[in-house]
């Protein structure tokens, strides 16, 4: 179907295609949130009793995407960056058929963690897919935001369509088992548009299926696969895996690493930057939104409409980065907006534990929640998610994906459960906890997040290596502006990699052009 597609009408096909993904990512998120507190949803599954079993039901799903995307690390690279969200797209299927149909606490349980596991493969491929889909630097930041604004755009939808549906419960009790259904509707049109797409050049590369990369390389290019530009890329992407095939990794070197190329603590930085995200308290806010402002004093319906225009205002301060990400940097955006986050939080704590409650105190605080999804959506949404792929080696990228998505969902489980089990035992006092963790994370970011902005992915190898091991690739080349090709014929001269016919060839023409 989309096989005579090249240059920018394929990128832009992938992009929608991983979209719809990353939405539906958001709609599974949200769409709980609306309907949890139903009297028709309680008495559907049996009307369960005790203040954990909605949390549990709420979160299960976090801890089940948690578990799947640390499964990714061990099966990504075999199964490949897009078979990897086609296998998510099939999960959230037949986990939304389980949900919609449910009639009792286990079988929806059933269909969460499946949801759950469908959404780990998602959250764990679709950055690194379309990050190493982009031909530029550039390109990189603004499409990774772009799919995490469509994220959160598909959780103010989830809240709108509860709100819609909601409505009309009282004369069809069974119309909140309609948005859980639509969950298929995304997997539907994301896993039909990607088995006709290819997987990306690098994944084509490392796995040595040269033809294919080449053949991927110059569709995304729309230029021959002999085009300098095109051999160019792929001398770059070779110099980078026969640089990483030095770089050995064992799981210690997640806790003590004394790599070369700092392999260790690129991936563990991939895993605490999304793992703090969810510190900062926002799928507390996302989950529990109707329950918090139930709190406030609001009426259910008043409940319910404020949470949709939360979500509303988080989806359209979400879609800012994509201009911004590449003037500002992912670095200052994830400090400022950190303390930014952590400021709103402080206010919001006191004015909803002040001792005498007044109209203006309840909207005040309406209006730092508001203000606080603003910051958040603009800093910590999408450069966290770009972060973790960009930093890591391309032979574990998908290592770096998974644990990326499994640092946000286990923070997630954490902030869901504990949050929606503290907001009903303790208020908004609970909400203490995340604003601890916004400057927390601050502090992080500023100690531990070097700037990757503008760099190539290849790049970034350089930034993160040892001062002995990046004297060298200066000598070679690497590192700087234009010397990548150069440095990827010395590697595959020295090293042999690359030693078919069709190897030799491009190493001699990429010399002939350096002539």
């Amino acid at each position: 179907m989309f096989s005579n597609l090249q240059g920018k009408s394929l990128y832009r096909v992938m992009s929608a295609c991983c979209g719809s993904a990353f939405m539906l990512y958001g709609y599974d998120a949200g769409v709980l949130g609306g309907i949890q507190a139903t009297p028709q949803f309680h008495a559907a599954i049996g009307n369960p009793q005790g203040v954990y079993m909605i949390p549990i039901i709420a979160s299960i799903y976090n801890l089940a995407a948690a578990i799947m995307s640390l499964a990714v690390t061990l099966f990504g690279m075999s199964l490949g960056r897009r078979k990897t969200i086609l296998l998510g797209d099939f999960l959230i299927c037949v986990g939304a058929a389980l949900q919609a149909s449910t009639y009792s606490v286990a079988q929806i349980i059933v269909g969460r963690i499946i949801c759950g596991c469908g959404i780990g493969c998602i959250a764990s491929a679709v950055p690194t897919y379309m990050a190493e889909m982009s031909l530029e630097a550039k390109e990189r930041g603004p499409e990774v935001c772009w799919q995490l604004a469509l994220l959160i755009s598909g959780v103010a939808l989830a809240y709108w369509i509860d709100l819609g549906f909601v409505a009309g419960l009282e004369t069809r009790p069974w119309l909140w088992r309609i948005p859980l259904a639509l969950q298929a509707c995304f997997a539907i049109f994301s896993a039909g548009g990607l088995i006709f797409l290819p997987d990306t050049p690098r994944w084509y590369y490392y796995r040595g299926r040269i033809e294919e990369a080449d053949a991927c390389l110059a569709r995304l290019h729309a230029l021959p696969v002999q085009h300098e530009h095109v051999q160019a890329q792929k001398a770059e992407v070779l110099a980078s895996i026969n640089e990483e095939d030095n770089a050995k990794f064992n799981l210690w070197m997640l806790f003590w690493d004394t790599s070369d190329y700092q392999v260790g603590r690129r991936l563990r930085t991939s895993f605490l930057i999304l793992f703090a995200q969810q510190f900062l308290g926002i799928n507390m806010l996302v989950y529990f939104a109707t329950s918090i402002f139930l709190q406030l004093g609001y009426s259910p319906f008043l409940s319910g409409v404020l949470a949709a225009v939360m979500n509303t205002v988080f989806a359209i301060a979400s879609y800012p980065p994509v201009w911004y990400i590449e003037k500002i940097g992912r670095r200052a955006m994830m400090l400022w907006t950190a303390l930014g986050c952590g400021v709103c939080m402080l206010i919001y704590v006191i004015l909803t534990t002040l001792e005498h409650q007044t109209t203006a105190t309840g909207w005040c605080a309406v209006a730092f929640i508001l203000l606080y999804m603003v910051v958040f959506g603009f800093g910590w949404l999408g450069p966290p998610w770009i972060y973790g792929p960009e930093i890591a080696p391309l032979k574990y990228r998908h290592v770096a994906g998974g644990l990326a998505a499994c640092g946000e969902w286990l923070s997630t489980w954490v902030m869901v459960f504990g949050g929606g089990s503290g907001i009903e035992a303790v208020g908004p006092k609970i909400f203490i906890w995340p604003l601890i963790c916004c400057f927390l994370a601050a502090a992080y970011v500023y100690w531990w997040c070097p700037e990757t902005t503008g760099r190539t992915l290849e790049e970034i190898d350089y930034l993160f290596a040892k001062k002995d091991i990046r004297d060298r690739m200066d000598t070679e080349g690497i590192g700087r502006a234009g010397g990548l090709r150069r440095a990827s014929v010395q590697s595959v001269e020295k090293d042999g990699a690359n030693s078919s016919d069709e190897g030799k060839v491009y190493v001699e023409d990429v010399k002939h052009r350096e002539v």
